[in-house]
């Protein structure tokens, strides 16, 4: 079922190479807004030069970007962002596959529950542990096995293939965003983030939001002469609660597989400065999901609707309404249009190396997926790796899963671009 290109292309795709690849891009902390963010974009912009690429690597223009009434939003503070582009050399009139991925991790979190640094990849067999193992310095591995191997095996392509390596995915999607206002595009576009061995052709939107509820202060012995501003917010917690419930009957087939596939979820709750002080301010903070297909503002709507019929049946609060604010980020939902052949090209590649049937799915997180499908790129998601592991003290991937998307993908992009 392999042609003879593709075969070739395969066959310089090396399990070692790509291991050694994975372990040197863990080593590098790319947190999210941090100097090695831009340390690692300078390190594949390198990588991309020696493949034979051509490359672009940029200094985004913070306040333009910032500026933008399309802007996704952002939650860490930058001085500096860093866009990178590579392409191959257009050999004819093949189509454009763009493959993505973001360089930045979120942070590590209590050092004391990983098993060492997690900065200094550990190898137990074929697993390597570590953060961004599979979130997504796995993803990014496989793309550059993808472009190093048909490099080496002087296939020449018809089409183009691009790499778009971004930052600030975790926190928005600025990365993303200034790639595409830059004027980079294609025809079709694979974001490398771990799919666990299905295709997510889908994502639901998140949107940060701000609760700020205001109480009365009094002395705590005299508690009656006060308002508490925890008492005044707990019917507002448990009405978003009931939020989450009607938002999530009925969800998208795609979606259909999750418990929760639209979550709303309060992740910080902040109120009070003295223990023996009745607390005149609470300022909650959380994440409201975005079904598939729904605009954030409709979103939006619906969420201060609900606070405001709290506060409109509540003595206190009718006088003294909570405010809501949307800071950070904001991500809206995404999806590969209906019936797009991506999937079916991925399929056949997956099982021509070998692999089983690759499933359909979406996902319930944000991602930058929706700022592709905005811009008229069919996009979806497959990597290595489990997102379940991702954010957390166990994330790992393993080696020979990277491989096999490797070479799912480079036989994907063969007979995408085409071949001369």
């Amino acid at each position: 079922m392999l042609s003879d290109q593709e075969a070739a292309v395969l066959a310089e795709i090396d399990e070692g190479a790509v291991a050694r690849t994975l372990l040197e891009l863990i080593a590098i902390p790319s947190v999210t807004g941090s100097a090695a963010e831009s340390e690692l974009q300078h390190q594949l912009a390198g990588r991309l030069e020696r493949l034979g690429l051509d490359v672009d690597l940029w200094s985004m223009e913070l306040p333009a970007l910032l500026a933008h009434p399309d802007f996704p939003g952002a939650e860490a503070p930058r001085d500096e962002a860093w866009g990178l582009v590579g392409e191959t050399a257009r050999g004819g009139d093949g189509p454009v596959f763009v493959l993505q991925g973001h360089v930045d991790v979120v942070p590590s979190g209590d050092l004391a529950a990983w098993e060492g640094d997690p900065f200094v990849p550990r190898v137990t067999g074929d697993v390597v542990h570590g953060r961004g193992a599979c979130d997504m310095k796995a993803g990014l591995a496989a793309h550059l096995a993808v472009l190093a191997a048909i490099r080496a095996s002087g296939v020449r392509l018809r089409g183009r293939v691009a790499a778009h390596f971004v930052v600030g995915e975790e926190d928005g999607g600025l990365g993303a965003f200034g790639t595409l206002q830059r004027g980079y595009g294609g025809d079709v576009c694979v974001i490398g983030e771990p799919t666990s061995g299905t295709l997510v052709t889908a994502n639901a939107g998140a949107l940060t939001f701000r609760i700020t509820v205001n109480g009365k202060a009094a002395h705590a012995s005299s508690r009656e002469e006060g308002v508490s501003a925890i008492d005044a917010y707990v019917p507002l917690h448990r009405a978003l609660g009931r939020l989450e419930s009607e938002r999530n009957r009925d969800p998208h087939p795609l979606m259909a597989e999750y418990p929760i596939p639209y979550a709303l979820s309060v992740g910080t709750v902040r109120s009070g400065d003295w223990a023996s002080s009745v607390p005149d301010l609470l300022v909650a903070e959380g994440r409201l999901g975005v079904r598939l297909g729904e605009e954030p503002a409709v979103a939006r709507a619906a969420f201060e609707r609900c606070v405001a019929e709290v506060c409109d049946g509540d003595a206190w609060l009718r006088e003294h309404p909570a405010v809501v604010t949307w800071p950070g980020g904001q991500f809206a939902s995404g999806r590969l249009p209906e019936g797009h052949p991506l999937p079916d090209v991925i399929r056949g590649a997956h099982l021509d190396v070998g692999g089983t049937r690759l499933r359909e799915r979406g996902a319930p997180y944000g991602s930058d997926l929706r700022l592709y499908a905005g811009a008229g790129i069919p996009a979806l998601q497959f990597g290595p790796g489990d997102i379940g592991v991702a954010h957390s003290p166990r994330e790992r991937v393993s080696v020979r899963e990277v491989v096999e998307v490797a070479r799912t993908l480079a036989v994907t992009v063969l007979r995408e671009v085409g071949v001369k």
